[in-house]
Parts: C-alpha cells; sequence; structure tokens
C-alpha cells in the first residue's frame, strides 16, 4: 500500500499533502471509524465542514487513530469550512464576531486547539463577505488556523480581498473533474499562487453519489455517460491496470490539485490513496482535455460562484 507524499506548498512552511480524504456525507456516528480507517490507509490530509455535521465524529477518528499509530497531531493536515450563511435562503449571515465563534465551536467539536486550513465554504455572505474574511485573518493571527482560504469563489469574489488590501487565499476548493475543468479560473489561482483543491472528482463515474436527494437531470445524464461500456474512463482503467476512481484522481494530481476522494468501502479508502505508482500519458490527458463540458453539478442550487 503506497502512503502519499507528494503535497502542494500553500505558504513557504505549509505544505497540503494532495490527497485528502473526503467526508461530505459520512454520518457523524460513521466518521470515527472511516477517518482512523483512512489514516491507517496512509491518508495524511482530511478534510471536513461545519455543515457537513460530523465534526465531532471526524476529531474522534483523527484522535484515535494519532493514538493507535503513535503519531502526533502535526502529522494529520486537518480540513474544515465555515458555514458563511445565505440570506437569499432566509439565513442568517455571519458577522465577523460570529465568524470567530464558528471556529472556537469547531475547534471543540473537533477536540483540536488548532486545524491547519479553513475554508470560507461558498461567496453567499454579499457585504459580510470581507468581515468573514477579515475574521479569518484574525483566526490565523492568533493560531488557531495555520492557512486560510475559500471555496467555490471565483475570480471576483478573490479581487474583492485584493482590493481590500487584505491577505489573498492560500487555498480555493472547487468541482473540477474532465467534465468541469474551469480553464480560466484554474489560470487565475494558479498565477496568483492560490493552491487549487479539487473536490467531486468522480463525478464521471455512474456510482456518483448514488444518494437520495442528490440526483438532478445533469447529474442523472452524467450517471447515464459514466455507465457506457466503453467510456474513455473505463477504457484508461483497463490500460493502466487501476480502477476509473484512480484514473480521475490522478487526473486531478496530474494537474496539480489536491483531490479530496471519499468512500464508506475499506478497499476503496485503500485504493483511492493510492495514486502515485502509475501515471497517466500525454494521449490520454490531451483526450481529457477535450472533455469539458462547463459548470458542474455538486451544487443543486445553481452555481454556487456566482455573486448572491
Amino acid at each position: 500500500m503506497h502512503t502519499p507524499q507528494q503535497s502542494i506548498n500553500l505558504t513557504n512552511d505549509i505544505k497540503m499533502p494532495m490527497v485528502g480524504f473526503g467526508t461530505y456525507l459520512i454520518k457523524d456516528e460513521d466518521a470515527p471509524s472511516l477517518v482512523q480507517q483512512a489514516i491507517k490507509s496512509g491518508y495524511r490530509h482530511i478534510d471536513t465542514a461545519e455543515a457537513y455535521g460530523n465534526e465531532h465524529g471526524v476529531g474522534l477518528g483523527i484522535k484515535m487513530a494519532i493514538e493507535a499509530l503513535g503519531m502526533a497531531r502535526e502529522d494529520i493536515f486537518v480540513t474544515t469550512k465555515l458555514y458563511p450563511g445565505n440570506a437569499a435562503w432566509g439565513q442568517t449571515v455571519k458577522s465577523y464576531d460570529i465568524t470567530i465563534e464558528s471556529l472556537n465551536a469547531s475547534l471543540a467539536r473537533l477536540q483540536m486547539d488548532y486545524v491547519d486550513l479553513y475554508l470560507i465554504h461558498a461567496p453567499f455572505a454579499g457585504s459580510q463577505r470581507l468581515e468573514q474574511w477579515k475574521a479569518f485573518v484574525e483566526l490565523q493571527r492568533q493560531g488557531k488556523v495555520r492557512a486560510i482560504g475559500v471555496s467555490n469563489f471565483n475570480e471576483t469574489h478573490i479581487e474583492e480581498i485584493k482590493a481590500a488590501g487584505l491577505p489573498i487565499p492560500n487555498a480555493n476548493q472547487i468541482e473540477l473533474h474532465p467534465w468541469s475543468q474551469k480553464p480560466e479560473l484554474v489560470s487565475y489561482l494558479k498565477q496568483n499562487n492560490i493552491g487549487i483543491i479539487a473536490y467531486s472528482s468522480l463525478v464521471p463515474l455512474a456510482s456518483w453519489r448514488a444518494v437520495e436527494g442528490q440526483a438532478s437531470a445533469k447529474t442523472e445524464q452524467m450517471k447515464a455517460d459514466g455507465a457506457v461500456v466503453d467510456s474513455p474512463f473505463k477504457t484508461m482503467a483497463k490500460k493502466y491496470g487501476v480502477t476509473e476512481a484512480q484514473v480521475l484522481l490522478r487526473w486531478g494530481i496530474q494537474k496539480g490539485y489536491a483531490v479530496l476522494p471519499k468512500s464508506g468501502n475499506i478497499e476503496r479508502i485503500r485504493q483511492n490513496s493510492d495514486l502515485f505508482g502509475f501515471a497517466i500519458d500525454e494521449v490520454d490527458m490531451a483526450t481529457m482535455a477535450k472533455m469539458d463540458r462547463g459548470d458542474g453539478v455538486a451544487w443543486r442550487s445553481g452555481d454556487p460562484t456566482r455573486d448572491v
């Protein structure tokens, strides 16, 4: 079993492992055993969020793994996210002070003194976006977060931070896979030295999010396309002697992105971390470069990167 070693430099002294264990849709009661298994399988990057409702279980799983393996907290890179609130959905948008309180509450659930990366989950806060970001800068100053970033932000949202004279994000977590490549945003992030974290890497698989409430016309079409017997990803998986999931995750690695595979299956947890024993050749990478279908599918309420 191969332990992922490659990482992305978020700052001069903060390295983020490129393979993280995603925990979206993992129940709090299931998180301890799955997170512990992921760490035992070689993952050194665990991704959760306030909105996932599983921070307590994730933190417990990390604690159990650290104790079982004789590791230190510093050996595991932990990401969580602020849910910003969305007035358009009748929610209270979080202020500077509530943002500070939210991180403290996340740390209490995780049973940690700090997280390695704290992200604003989406640009829903409108006029309060900068206040939330100012709170992130303060939390970093306090040492409660090592790096700060965003998720589902586009160029306009990041330029807003720049224009305010505030530090720019260390990372942006966005949906990325061969069917949603976002070339302009990716280019912008690379130009600004903002680390790129890909989520929903496995959208092209017919089995992606086979969970009630996670379907739409677009996702159903993609599932149908992914189920075709001779789909490109099935062909490539056979060529390299790996799974389709490994092909899609390796694509992200070769593009320079961190990836966040999630699974409740122990064998797939292991397989999804084993991405460094093969490489996709130039011909297949060029083929995948032509597969872009535009916007992603992971957000049910439309494109979250548009201003709201």
